[in-house]
């Protein structure tokens, strides 16, 4: 799995610090842009998480280049409708090479399951590209593709959706997959915007578990491994 920040808006935090500070001001943009320093940014941001006031959050957006993932994965992060999505078409590139696949660490752990594992993801493929060859579409011909097969997307979220979305995704409950990249999302966004996404991950991280009889039981370890999160 690669993980990139391939863009954000420039300099995201003056941007909704600025939104921020105008919902409050009688004063022009261009002079509330001026008047705001480093600490007065803080100081707002602070504010305005603490209160819950999250749509100047919207005017901040990050879009990540994610590769290396399964369809599995895909499937579950466009479930995320505030967020745009671009991702490599089976319908246009067609798989004339073996194509990649994720392979479960709990397969990968066990020799013998993985090897069987890839061994129907071998064959699979071969009867795939019978299929081409004998003038099946692309696009049907990608219906016996597993759903492990590897794929590229990239993904735009905004600073309020990317909020919510670590809440859930970077979850011990959520899947291994798309938790293991939501924490990569994270790093990259600390970097590029560290007081908004500060206290940014589960949702154990501000209060009781969300998930109540449900929870990992791992409260401690989660809290401390995303505080070293970077």
């Amino acid at each position: 799995m690669q993980v990139t920040l391939v863009s954000h808006t420039p300099d995201p935090e003056l941007t909704v610090a600025l939104a921020a500070r105008l919902c409050y001001s009688p004063v022009s943009i261009g002079d509330l842009r001026e008047r705001l320093s480093g600490s007065d940014i803080r100081k707002f941001l602070e504010k305005i998480l603490t209160l819950g006031h999250l749509s100047v959050l919207e005017h901040a957006s990050f879009t990540f280049g994610i590769e290396g993932i399964s369809r599995v994965t895909t499937h579950q992060l466009v479930r995320h409708r505030l967020a745009s999505f671009s991702q490599q078409s089976q319908r246009y590139v067609t798989h004339k090479e073996m194509f990649e696949v994720v392979v479960p660490p709990s397969v990968s752990a066990d020799p013998v399951m993985a090897e069987r594992f890839l061994s129907r993801v071998r064959e699979l493929h071969s009867f795939y590209g019978e299929m081409v060859e004998a003038g099946v579409p692309a696009e049907d011909a990608r219906y016996i593709l597993p759903n492990a097969t590897e794929t590229k997307i990239l993904a735009t979220m905004n600073a309020r959706e990317l909020l919510h979305f670590f809440s859930l995704r970077c979850c011990e409950r959520a899947q291994w997959e798309i938790r293991a990249m939501a924490v990569e999302m994270l790093k990259l966004v600390r970097v590029a915007a560290p007081i908004l996404f500060e206290k940014a991950g589960p949702g154990c991280l501000s209060g009781a578990c969300p998930e109540g009889e449900m929870t990992c039981g791992r409260m401690a370890a989660v809290r401390e491994f995303f505080r070293s999160v970077q």
